[in-house]
């Protein structure tokens, strides 16, 4: 049996934890709590759940692209997955870390077109792996939304001009 397949999966799971650690590492707090949002906003035990399933999504859906074409075989569509899973890291740093609602909608967004850029770029490879990240893109859209509509609501704050 060739477990080989299996440690590449694996580490496509290592990479989006390390992604992960950072809501782990820059959580909401007490700031976050403050702030004014939409009524819309999600409730906060929500985000966990959420956010796992779509890290395991996402793991699965390069290791798909990585099984049936390999890493050099989809260089540029894994440099452009590499980047969603940096601008991905960034986001809670900017957000909670940094408490720059302003600069996260710039990060937010960017992340937004590299998962745009990282489904087209995967669909000749997999289209399954490609339909794998459009959750991803659903929930990262209401993250947008959600973001700039706490920036906009705190705007007269100090705290939160971003």
């Amino acid at each position: 049996m060739n477990l080989y397949p299996y440690l590449v999966l694996g580490g496509f799971c290592v990479a989006c934890t390390l992604v992960a650690l950072s809501g782990a590492l820059f959580p909401p707090g007490e700031w976050y709590e403050r702030l004014a949002k939409p009524s819309w906003t999600p409730p906060n035990w929500v985000f966990g759940p959420v956010w796992t399933v779509l890290y395991v999504m996402i793991a699965v859906s390069g290791w798909l692209v990585w099984r049936d074409s390999g890493f050099s075989g989809a260089r540029t569509a894994f440099f452009i997955y590499g980047v969603q899973l940096v601008l991905n890291g960034l986001w809670s740093a900017i957000f909670f870390g940094m408490k720059r609602p302003g600069l996260a909608i710039l990060d937010v967004v960017a992340l937004w077109l590299s998962i745009v850029a990282t489904i087209v770029a995967f669909l000749p490879h997999s289209p399954l792996a490609a339909w794998l990240l459009v959750p991803y893109l659903a929930w990262v859209t209401l993250a947008t939304a959600l973001n700039i509509s706490v920036w906009r609501l705190n705007a007269a704050s100090a705290e939160a001009r971003g």
